[in-house]
């Protein structure tokens, strides 16, 4: 048979059609065990409906499910879109080999046996992947479910799962079969349609951020929902995960954020770096929605499959009880959004139009009579209020009123898609009455919770995405005053002498060649030049121990600070010496500045990230606080900024109790020039500046300590 190898092309997202929309499939390794996976996929196409050709791949059998088997895929007459292989891990080279040869170009693999076993498996998997690469093949797995594409044109069913979910706009992908499964389960008992699923298992070929990119250019679908327990390549992840989330929400949940064992880094800024925060900073980079409750993303899922995005975070409130709406209230201030007064406009619409008992304000209570045109009126108010951007409605069915005429009424506004609406609805399902109205909102497009704080954190999630599409976070900026010549030196000069760790002096060369302030200071080989340094530099100084030995110096008592005389120096000096030894012992002198903020910034790396800078309190209780906040560089200005206002103690920063503020723009300087330094050089691999002395409008970098590979 005539080879079909294909020259290596760039990847695109139409690779993957195939995958996703195959017009036909091959079952390599079927079987008439029936709950064998090489049973369960065939039942799955056709119990689901797979509009293709199916073909069983099996030397033994005749048929299987009533569809007639092939004793090799080149006995299938027709072409192939996707194949199957559940065969032993050993045999999978040969079959890819043959797939390339039979033309197919899409396979998923659900055998395992692969990296996830070992050396063994690590070879197996290297070498159907050399196949796969020569025939132009596109490995999906293995050791994975598979995928399922609910287009009626296709209605294909590649997956040994039970859950048939009906079409809709939510597609997800999930590194873990079980939690996808669980999702998918989770949306269809919701109620709420998918577009695609796919789970990758070992995603030796065909990655996440592969099927992100097929997801975002996909119409049909509206949101997607991604299940991750690691970032294989981030920088990938992040370059595909931002040109998606510009069209379409990506709603995360990583797993893993507790890891035990995580070990600590010598630097401050590497120990409270989280388990798993560069997956948090990846997601806030990138614009995606963060969660860290599954119910919670599948729940927020059912607005974002039919609701527009709010356009900014001010809420109407119509409800016809009291306290759902006092709930509902208090969670929506907390997830940023306001409660703008009516304008007397809207107040004389709604006087004209309400119940005599009506409350007129925002919240709006049409009261528990209120009947469909009540809650009709109230809707189109707030629709043409300005200062409104989307809805939410406490909907309880009392039993006095016709509930199917409000569903009515809501359905009818929310399908004008003019704002989004968000619905709580109170009743008791047990009563065939009040079925008929949660049928009428469900099928409407309307999304329903049964707790106000549920529903109104789905409208709180809808603002946070569309408070992150509207963000721009802007360029790094092109910073002045720097001598990345004397930078470099510097560096490669404590490499070549195999140090971990700059000595000081190197230290704070490095950080003025970036301009970077600090005070004036000087490297003492003894005692007498100590002495002489400090009354050069000018009274009080601080003298710090110098040596390779020395990692946290205030710890082991080598530094003092606030010495006022040439003696002072000396006696501290002598101290230092009898503590720590004489040999390879130097003395950093250093101008004491007393009083002002102590902050401190930072930089840790992440493998396949890149650098991490930290921003927050400082001083000696910065690991007892946490105070701190992190960016993944190269840092904005915008972030900058951000990390500053987003500490706990922010308010601190603006001066409390008759205190002057700090100079926030020096600061923010300093971040970006460190950003810049890690950027330039990326053999820096810990920087710790602790503290950083905000003082009247100056700001000084005191202490600092630079780790490189």
């Amino acid at each position: 048979m005539e080879s079909a190898v294909l020259d290596p092309v760039k990847n695109s997202v139409h690779e993957l059609d195939t995958l996703f929309k195959p017009k036909s499939i091959a079952i390599i390794g079927a079987s008439q065990k029936e709950l064998s996976i090489g049973n369960v996929i065939i039942k799955n196409l056709v119990h689901f409906g797979f509009t293709g050709d199916i073909y069983p791949i099996n030397p033994k059998m005749d048929e299987i499910r009533g569809i007639k088997a092939y004793p090799t895929i080149f006995d299938v007459p027709g072409t192939i879109d996707l194949a199957h292989v559940i065969i032993p891990a050993k045999m999978v080279p040969q079959a890819i080999e043959d797939c390339g040869k039979k033309g197919i170009k899409s396979v998923i693999i659900n055998s395992a046996g692969f990296s996830e076993m070992g050396d063994e498996g690590i070879a197996l998997q290297k070498e159907f992947l050399s196949k796969a690469k020569q025939y132009g093949i596109r490995i999906f797995g293995p050791n994975c479910q598979g995928i399922i594409n609910t287009d009626p044109d296709y209605k294909a069913y590649c997956d040994f799962t039970f859950t048939f979910p009906k079409p809709g706009g939510i597609s997800i992908v999930a590194l873990s079969g079980g939690v996808g499964a669980f999702i998918m389960q989770s949306l269809y008992d919701l109620e709420i349609g998918m577009r695609f699923y796919a789970s990758n298992g070992n995603a030796c070929d065909v990655s996440i951020p592969d099927v992100l990119e097929y997801y975002g250019e996909d119409d049909q679908t509206k949101a997607i929902i991604l299940y991750t327990e690691g970032l294989s390549n981030p920088l990938d992840f992040m370059e595909v995960a931002r040109k998606v989330t510009r069209r379409k929400p990506i709603l995360a949940m990583k797993a893993g954020r507790t890891e035990e064992g995580a070990k600590a880094a010598a630097s401050h800024t590497g120990s409270l770096a989280g388990v798993d925060i560069s997956t948090e900073l990846i997601f806030e980079k990138t614009g995606i929605l963060a969660f860290n409750n599954e119910e919670e993303m599948c729940q927020v899922a059912m607005a974002f499959a039919t609701q527009p995005f709010p356009k900014g975070n001010r809420v109407g409130i119509i409800t016809n009880t009291g306290g759902p709406a006092v709930i509902a209230t208090d969670e929506l201030i907390s997830a940023g959004l306001q409660l703008p007064a009516l304008s007397d406009r809207a107040k004389a619409v709604l006087q004209a139009t309400m119940l005599p008992e009506a409350t007129i304000g925002n919240p709006i209570d049409v009261v528990a009579t209120g009947g469909g045109a009540h809650f009709r009126s109230a809707m189109d108010v707030l629709m043409d209020e300005e200062s409104i951007d989307s809805i939410y409605i406490n909907f309880v069915t009392a039993p006095f009123t016709d509930t199917n005429e409000v569903a009515r009424n809501i359905v009818e506004v929310s399908n004008l898609r003019k704002k989004p609406i968000i619905c709580n609805f109170m009743t008791n399902m047990s009563l065939e009455r009040f079925q008929e109205t949660a049928k009428i909102l469900k099928d409407g497009g309307v999304p329903c919770y049964s707790f106000p704080t549920t529903a109104a954190k789905a409208l709180g999630a809808l603002y946070r995405y569309s408070k992150l599409r509207a963000r721009d976070i802007g360029e790094p900026a092109l910073l002045n005053v720097m001598n990345t010549k004397i930078a470099e030196i510097s560096l490669n000069q404590s490499k070549k002498e195999g140090r971990s760790y700059l000595t000081a002096d190197r230290v704070y060369d490095l950080l003025t060649a970036y301009g970077i302030p600090v005070p004036e200071w000087w490297l003492a080989n003894d005692i007498y030049e100590a002495e002489n340094a400090a009354i050069n530099i000018g009274f009080p100084v601080v003298l710090k121990a110098e040596s390779a030995a020395i990692v946290h110096k205030s710890d082991m008592g080598g530094v003092v600070i606030n010495l006022k005389s040439a003696e002072e120096v000396r006696v501290a000096a002598e101290k230092m010496r009898d503590a720590f030894g004489d040999k390879g012992l130097k003395y950093l002198v250093q101008k004491f500045l007393p009083g002002g903020k102590e902050l401190i910034a930072g930089v840790s790396t992440k493998p396949g990230l890149g650098h991490l800078v930290m921003f927050g309190l400082g001083g000696i209780y910065v690991e007892v606080l946490k105070d701190v906040v992190f960016k993944i560089a190269p840092v904005t200005d915008v972030e900058a900024r951000e990390m500053l206002s987003s500490i706990k103690a922010t308010r601190l920063l603006d001066g409390v109790r008759g205190e002057k503020g700090i100079n926030k723009e020096k600061v923010i300087d300093i971040i970006q020039r460190i950003s810049k330094l890690v950027t330039d050089f990326p053999m820096i691999t810990e920087m710790d500046m602790n503290p950083i002395i905000a003082i009247n409008d100056k700001v000084y970098v005191v202490d600092a300590r630079i780790k490189i590979d």
